[in-house]
């Protein structure tokens, strides 16, 4: 079987679209879609499901996917650095979140050195779970970092940490309100009481209001901005009310520019997840990082 062929394959599997696959490979999309159909033949089963928008993959399309992308993205590796360990380490393509990448991942990256005693180089990208998760299945990163875990065999998901969220407010907000009555009411007594998130839909109070009140937040955001640091700014210069990793929130608790509002029992967790192509923890940069992230993950609380 034309390791070219293969190569397409995976590249469209991954991609989602012979258009996408083609301007990743550098080929024309006729170019793609003949090889796709060659390789078709040759097995005799069809690989992909032709749709408006995309291709989905049959069930073989799946298997062979599975079975052929660790091999291919090994030959890749070894065709990229040589059998011998070069003396420029390979770059490390790495997405996540911005904040828990920005204070967390790329501190415990960037400090180490690989196990040749270089610096590792990297090159990082930020955004959603599913952003992220994307860019990884089309060969666009190396390592994923994502608060969802991936279904399907393509992508191997290992638990990072648990990150811890607490309900925080200026010291003006929480003047106002008792901790005891707030243990006691619950979520009624924060009815209309201005929030500060990163979507409007409200991702981190829901899961807060639903861990802790066993309810929904009734109100809107009044500043939504797409990053947990900018949140807590808004929330320590008296916006409104804010649901933050405890992490994050840390130093400005100790200084007193906010205030936690309740401590429960059980505070609500999100877990992080190292996501990767699946066999490529075969390639030495790629294995060496995930392996820092997991000692590391394993002191964050």
């Amino acid at each position: 079987m034309d390791l070219a062929l293969l190569r397409t394959f995976v590249t469209v599997h991954r991609a989602g679209s012979f258009t996408r696959a083609a301007a990743l490979l550098g080929l024309s999309q006729p170019a793609v879609t003949s090889q796709i159909r060659t390789l078709e033949r040759q097995l005799g089963r069809p690989l992909f499901l032709r749709q408006a928008r995309g291709v989905t993959p049959t069930t073989i399309g799946d298997e062979l996917a599975y079975k052929a992308a660790p091999h291919l993205d090994a030959l890749v590796e070894i065709a990229g650095t040589g059998l011998a360990e070069s003396t420029v380490p390979r770059t490390l393509h790495l997405a996540g979140p911005p904040e828990f990448t920005a204070e967390r991942v790329l501190p415990a990256l960037a400090s180490r050195a690989d196990g040749n005693g270089q610096d590792q180089a990297l090159r990082v990208s930020f955004g959603t779970a599913e952003e992220v998760l994307e860019g990884l299945g089309a060969g666009h990163h190396d390592l994923a970092i994502s608060t969802t875990r991936p279904r399907g065999a393509l992508l191997t998901a290992t638990p990072l940490c648990d990150e811890e969220h607490v309900l925080v407010a200026a010291p003006r907000w929480a003047a106002r309100i008792s901790t005891a009555a707030l243990q006691r009411t619950g979520a009624p007594l924060l009815d209309g009481l201005p929030v500060v998130e990163v979507h409007a839909s409200l991702p981190l109070v829901t899961h807060y209001w639903t861990a802790v009140f066993d309810s929904v937040p009734t109100g809107s955001g009044r500043v939504i901005v797409p990053d947990l640091r900018a949140v807590l700014s808004c929330a320590a210069a008296g916006v409104g009310l804010a649901v933050l990793p405890r992490y994050l929130a840390a130093p400005a608790l100790a200084r007193g520019d906010v205030v936690s509002l309740l401590e429960p029992v059980v505070s609500p967790l999100r877990t992080y997840f190292l996501v990767v192509r699946t066999g490529t923890l075969a390639v030495p940069t790629v294995a060496r990082a995930h392996d820092r992230l997991l000692r590391a993950g394993a002191q964050w609380s």
